[in-house]
């Protein structure tokens, strides 16, 4: 099995490409811009969903589904948030189909057409804050904590795989409050609830922050963000957090009676994270041998090959695997024996290292008689000989090493592509030669913001919420700045 991928200095973007297929991660569907996700990629999504899952419940969240249609007049009810996303939805407009008369085939009835066109949905807010007005009556509602795991369409003309397609899975949160510091409390509490998700499984580091007002989502107040950096030196924002203020709630009106017998409007967030986590996950951590999967999210963490001649050492290796097979999934291991005698183990240990298993062991004749395995890490590909009565101790810590090695890995490749940067011709000049993320003054102004962007195609991806405060001039204008933003070119 011959991995045959193009390196990553060769050309970036046809390795992703390349990466996401042969690792059996995705695939390009039959409709135009939309993906099928094979079952190694899903396991991986589903590792993600279960953790962030169980992160939401432990904060009080709840999670409840809404229909994947919406009728066009609730869009237009929030000008902000309709303005934001009319470029990107699918429209339904009949609701049947009939044979032609003149059999050349199937098309739309013409007497089939709704009275109100739906919008196949592009994010929930509208829908949603439609169904609040109707759970929401008095403060003893709120806070009301609701998350949806779902899919969504937003309709692309350039696509990549798990990075930006058509449709795509994402999880949205979407919660009410009585006031507006539990609102802005709550959109930070997610934030910091990506941010610990992305560094302590996915092994990402992230930058949190806030957008600029142009950046920031269709209706909201203030957007609160995660960026990553890609071993490419272009940025990914990994994760959303949104504090919507009074807007849906006016829009939708949805008021609730204080404990003083008053009406007044809730306050709003909302937040999500997508399959895009999986492009980011590949791009942070993957070589030109193929996937490096975090053990934390990996779908298999340790692989077993039997390297044997005949049925009869082939079942003396089965007979002492098992017992550690089943050791390692007492422990919560997920384990694989690979002893399928239709591929050689020279064709096992390429699939296994392209598909980023993290701890690979192998077991043979010598083996069986020294009492040890061959154990080799796919980070950094090092092999060893261990000790039959060593053997789970050494995976057990083996899986910590590698966890966090590759954070570690990709946490120095960030710090070393932070760069201060004080003249915009410094700036225009290491976005080409360099890369990452640049640390610049910016005088505020969207102007400003736009030219950058025009010139360079960089943009601001945050104002750091860690970084310090430090005065200064814009690089550009030469007017007063309050802070460094952080600017990058970016996916």
């Amino acid at each position: 099995m011959g991995k045959n991928l193009t390196t990553r200095t060769e050309d970036y973007s046809k390795w992703y490409n390349e990466l996401v297929v042969k690792a059996d991660l995705a695939e390009n569907s039959g409709v135009r811009g939309c993906m099928v996700i094979k079952p190694y990629g899903y396991a991986i999504w589903e590792k993600i969903q279960a953790g962030l899952d169980k992160m939401f419940k432990e904060t009080g969240h709840e999670n409840a589904y809404f229909p994947i249609f919406i009728p066009k007049s609730y869009l237009s009810k929030e000008a902000s948030h309709v303005e934001g996303f009319a470029k990107e939805c699918a429209v339904v407009t009949h609701y049947r189909l009939k044979n032609a008369e003149d059999g050349s085939g199937i098309i739309v009835d013409p007497d089939a057409k709704l009275e109100e066109e739906l919008i196949v949905r592009p994010t929930s807010e509208t829908i949603i804050w439609d169904t609040y007005r109707r759970w929401i009556q008095s403060y003893r509602d709120l806070p009301l904590l609701i998350n949806q795991w779902a899919n969504v369409v937003r309709w692309e003309m350039r696509t990549r795989l798990f990075l930006r397609t058509t449709e795509f899975l994402w999880q949205e949160g979407h919660t009410a409050h009585a006031t507006k510091q539990e609102a802005i409390d709550e959109a930070e509490l997610i934030l910091n609830i990506y941010a610990d998700f992305a560094e302590n499984h996915m092994a990402v580091p992230v930058i949190k922050g806030t957008k600029t007002e142009s950046e920031r989502f269709a209706g909201a107040l203030e957007t609160y963000c995660i960026e990553a950096l890609m071993q490419d030196g272009k940025a990914l924002q990994a994760g959303t957090s949104h504090f919507l203020g009074q807007n849906f709630a006016k829009a939708f009106d949805v008021k609730f009676a204080t404990k003083e017998g008053n009406q007044e409007y809730v306050w709003a967030t909302s937040w999500g994270v997508s399959t895009r986590l999986m492009g980011a996950l590949i791009m942070t951590h993957s070589d030109d041998n193929g996937l490096v999967l975090p053990p934390k999210l990996a779908p298999i963490q340790v692989v077993i090959v039997p390297i044997y001649k005949g049925m009869e050492q082939l079942e003396a290796i089965s007979d002492k695997v098992l017992p550690l097979v089943n050791e390692l999934r007492a422990k919560g291991i997920s384990v694989k024996y690979d002893d399928r005698d239709t591929h050689k183990p020279g064709f096992k240990f390429n699939e296994y290292e392209l598909k980023g298993v993290p701890v690979r062991i192998a077991i043979g004749q010598r083996d069986l008689e020294n009492n040890t395995y061959e154990v080799a890490r796919r980070d950094t590909l090092e092999k060893e000989t261990v000790a039959a009565a060593d053997v789970i101790g050494r995976i057990e810590q083996l899986l910590h090493d590698i966890q966090e090695n590759i954070f570690n890995r990709a946490h120095n490749y960030r710090e070393e592509h932070i760069t201060e940067v004080d003249s915009y011709e410094e700036f225009k000049k290491l976005l080409d030669t360099k890369g990452g993320f640049f640390s610049a003054h910016w005088d505020g102004s969207s102007a400003t913001e736009e030219k950058i962007k025009e010139e360079t195609k960089a943009t601001i991806r945050c104002i750091p919420l860690d970084g310090p405060v430090e005065e200064g001039k814009c690089m550009v204008t030469g007017k007063a700045s309050a802070q460094r933003v952080l600017f990058a070119k970016a996916y």
